[in-house]
Order: structure tokens, then C-alpha cells, then sequence
């Protein structure tokens, strides 16, 4: 686990100074301190934990994340010259215990909630070990549908499996699918998301094939040539992550089966993985929130886009769009918290159930008793030879006429 590091300046030698020179400094220091007095006397600083895989294997998708959430704290900060929010950050690894001992440490350092974890598996224990600190922990990685059945009062998500199940049946629905092979891990939220997008696109008439993989497989191509041989299908759903779908779809390269089609959820509709993997991503689809470049319709987006690319020099995705999209409702319902006098009360929790926002990147954002959002919808992207990436679902969102029939190879 990576610990927080504080830096300290180094402190030289005074020099001898004479006594005019010295009552002059002194006297300067004091107007000066009179001077900015008004400015800073009610300035409030709120620090904030942020829990999630730096390092290890879902690195890329964290530390978009991460970006997202700084990206909010510096346009709140610009925004809020009064406030000032302080990201305190701690790598999980994407490791259970360490998402674990990441949120103990964190509580250990006063902060007022916590932003995490990149995936269920972490999600899970981690927000349980900051419920039982007294911790607000927001997320857009634990998106398993036990995440909220727990009970925990201090849980928020902003995306869940049954808004990737409407994206993707939206999808399939529009192209007119009539077959799709699921391939998924064995993961909690995989399989949760398998099991939803079966039973979804069987109730709208479509034919669907089941095959599970284990999460530390090396080769894809005896799965792909099931899906080529047995099932010839229209489309394929791959359910997993980046090194998955990696593999995923370089057995298919080799084998090509006969799909119309292929989607997938989270953690592939990026610009890293078209710069990556250019020969793999064309015409594939993801779930994404803006198109790649951006089409930014609101003045709030545009401030999002300059402030990444000055932070970052690169384009954002959608994994800090969306980790952007619950800061700034985080640190909103801190400050409005403080201000109703409730935030070192315990109020947080209930000031983020009362929030209701219709104008963010996701659109309308609320949760419930359970601290759900249930008003996400996956939004569907389409990448092209090029490596753009336009938005082709739903229709009130699109950005370009997805590409049908249409696969890598």
C-alpha cells in the first residue's frame, strides 16, 4: 500500500540582519497580515480521502478516476475561493484488504468522506469499513447489486449493472440484434451484469449464449471459438475489464467469427485503449459518457475539458467523467453540510440522499434510501478506424449513426 507522503521544506541559516532592517520587516509582516485578514478569516478547508488502484492491474481505470476527482476539486476550489477542498489520496491496488486498510488510514487523517474504489470487489469491504468509521463513500466502480443492499446509510453510487443492462440492450435493440453470445468473468459485478443482460434481452425476443471465464485466464481463443462455432451469433457482449477485453478480442482477430457486433460495459470506451490497441477498438462499442474528442454542449463541460487538459496535457474518458461527475456532488453536499451547521454531525449522508441534479454528464442524478442513482443509463459509443469515439446511444445523446455491421477485422 502507498502511503501519503508529506513534503517538507528545507529551512536554511538566517543571516545577521540589522535592527532598522529587522523592525522594517517585521512591521510589513504585521500590515500584511492585517491586509488579507477579511479575505482568508472564514476560509474553510474540507480534506477528502480518495481510495483507489494507482499501481496493479486495473491502474488505468484509477487513475482516470483520480483525475476526475481532481479536476473537481480544482474547478470547486477556483469556484469556491473561500473553501478549498484537499485531495488526500492512498493506492489500493485494486486489492480487497488493502482497499481495506487504505480507508483506515484515511479516517486516521480526519477526512470528511471518501471517493473509491474502481471495482466491486473492492467497493464491497472498503465502504463497509468506512460506514463503520462514520464515513460518507461514494463511488462509480461498485456497481454489483449488492453494493446496495447492505443496509449502509453512508453508500452512494452514481452507475450500477441495471444502467449498463439498459445501455447495451438500448444498443442491441436499435441495431436490431436477433443473437448474442455473453462472454463474462466470474467476477461479482460481471456476473451480476451476465445475468441481468440474459434475462433483459431474452424478455425483448433475442436469442442469448452464457460462457463464463476465469478472471486469471491467458487464452481467450477456445471461449471465441465456441461463441464461432456453436453459437454463431450476431453480436458479442464482453463483460470485464481492460486486460480481458484485450484478449478477447485478439482471439477474435485471429479466428474472425461471424459477428454483426461487439459491446462492451465498463473500462474500454477510452482514448488509451484506441492508442493502444488501434487495431483491435475499430467499430467496437462502449459504454461511454461524452464522445472522443468531446462535443461539449454546456459551459460546465467546456471548463471540464480545458481544466484536464491543463492539468493533464490529454483527453479525459469516461471513467473521469463519470468519477467528476459524483465529486462535484460530494464536495457540493459538503459545503451545503457545513453551512446547515450538520457536517460535523453526521449530516453528509443526508444531505447527499436530498441531492437532485438534472444538468451533469450522466444527466439526472438522485439517489435513493439506498444511496443509489437509479436514473443511470449507460451511454453507447462506437470507435472508429481513426480512433475517435462518437456516441451512438441513446438517439438524444448521439453524435454519429453507429456503424452496422461492423467489427475490427
Amino acid at each position: 500500500m502507498t502511503r501519503p507522503k508529506t513534503q517538507h521544506g528545507s529551512i536554511g541559516k538566517p543571516g545577521r540582519e540589522r535592527p532598522a532592517q529587522t523592525n522594517l520587516r517585521g512591521a510589513l509582516a504585521a500590515a500584511l497580515a492585517i491586509a488579507l485578514a477579511p479575505s482568508f478569516a472564514h476560509a474553510t478547508e474540507w480534506r477528502v480521502g480518495v481510495e483507489l488502484p494507482l499501481t496493479g492491474a486495473l491502474a488505468q481505470a484509477g487513475t482516470e478516476m483520480y483525475r476526475g476527482i481532481q479536476v473537481a476539486a480544482d474547478i470547486y476550489n477556483r469556484r469556491h475561493p473561500q473553501d478549498k477542498i484537499t485531495l488526500v489520496a492512498v493506492d489500493d491496488e485494486s486489492n480487497p484488504a488493502k482497499a481495506v486498510a487504505a480507508v483506515e488510514q484515511l479516517a486516521s487523517q480526519h477526512v470528511v468522506a471518501i471517493a473509491g474504489a474502481a471495482n466491486s470487489n473492492c467497493a464491497g469491504p472498503a465502504s463497509e469499513a468506512a460506514n463503520k468509521a462514520g464515513l460518507v463513500y461514494v463511488t462509480s466502480g461498485g456497481t454489483s447489486d449488492d453494493m446496495v443492499t447492505r443496509g449502509l446509510k453512508n453508500f452512494f453510487r452514481v452507475s450500477n449493472t441495471p444502467g449498463y443492462t439498459k445501455g447495451m440492450v438500448g444498443l442491441f435493440n436499435t441495431l436490431g440484434v436477433k443473437s448474442v453470445a455473453i462472454v463474462y468473468s466470474t467476477k461479482d459485478a460481471t456476473s451480476d451484469l451476465a445475468k441481468q443482460l440474459d434475462t433483459a434481452l431474452k424478455a425483448q425476443g433475442m436469442k442469448t449464449f452464457l460462457h463464463a471465464y476465469d478472471p486469471s485466464i491467458g487464452d481467450f481463443k477456445p471461449l471465441v471459438n465456441k461463441v464461432k462455432l456453436q453459437d454463431k451469433p450476431d453480436a458479442m457482449a464482453m463483460l470485464g475489464y481492460e486486460n480481458d477485453y484485450v484478449g478477447i478480442l485478439r482471439a477474435s482477430r485471429v479466428l474472425k467469427p461471424d459477428l454483426k457486433a461487439i459491446a462492451a460495459p465498463w473500462a474500454f470506451a477510452s482514448p488509451k485503449m484506441a492508442q493502444s490497441f488501434p487495431d483491435l477498438v475499430p467499430n467496437v462499442y462502449g459504454a461511454t459518457v461524452l464522445s472522443s474528442p468531446a462535443d461539449y454542449r454546456s459551459a460546465d463541460q467546456r471548463d471540464f475539458s480545458d481544466t484536464y487538459q491543463r492539468l493533464f496535457k490529454t483527453t479525459s474518458n469516461y471513467q473521469s467523467q463519470t468519477s467528476f461527475v459524483y465529486a462535484q456532488l460530494l464536495f457540493d453536499a459538503i459545503a451545503n453540510a457545513q453551512k446547515a451547521g450538520t457536517l460535523d454531525k453526521g449530516g453528509l449522508a443526508d444531505t447527499l440522499r436530498a441531492t437532485q441534479r438534472d444538468d451533469t454528464f450522466l444527466g439526472k442524478v438522485a439517489f435513493d434510501a439506498r444511496g443509489d442513482n437509479t436514473n443511470y443509463v449507460a451511454h453507447m459509443g462506437q470507435f472508429a478506424h481513426d480512433g475517435k469515439l462518437s456516441l451512438v446511444w441513446p438517439a438524444t445523446y448521439a453524435t454519429a449513426k453507429p456503424v452496422y455491421p461492423g467489427v475490427p477485422w
